[in-house]
C-alpha cells in the first residue's frame, strides 16, 4: 500500500476536487497514492461514512474533507528523514 492513500467514494464532489490535489501533491512530492472507495469495505465505510474524502498518510489519518497540501508535503518530507 502506498503512503498516501484517499478513501472516497463514487459521486462525491469533494472527493474529486482532493484527487486534484493529490495528484498536484503527488507530482511535487515524487510520493505515488492511491484511491480507496469506502463502499468497497465495510469497515471503512462504517468508519468514516460521509466524512470523505479522508487523507491517509502512513496508515494515519491526516485530515479529512480537503487536502492540505503544503501540510502534506511537509509532513511527507518529514517522514523522510525519519524513516
Amino acid at each position: 500500500m502506498s503512503r498516501l492513500v484517499l478513501l472516497t467514494r463514487p459521486g462525491c464532489h469533494l472527493c474529486d476536487v482532493a484527487k486534484e490535489a493529490m495528484a498536484r501533491v503527488s507530482a511535487a512530492s515524487g510520493e505515488p497514492w492511491e484511491e480507496l472507495d469506502v463502499e468497497t469495505d465495510i469497515e471503512l465505510e462504517t468508519e468514516y461514512g460521509d466524512r470523505l474524502p479522508v487523507i491517509l498518510l502512513d496508515g494515519r489519518e491526516h485530515g479529512y474533507w480537503r487536502v492540505e497540501e503544503e501540510r502534506l508535503l511537509r509532513d511527507l518530507r518529514r517522514g523522510e528523514l525519519s524513516g
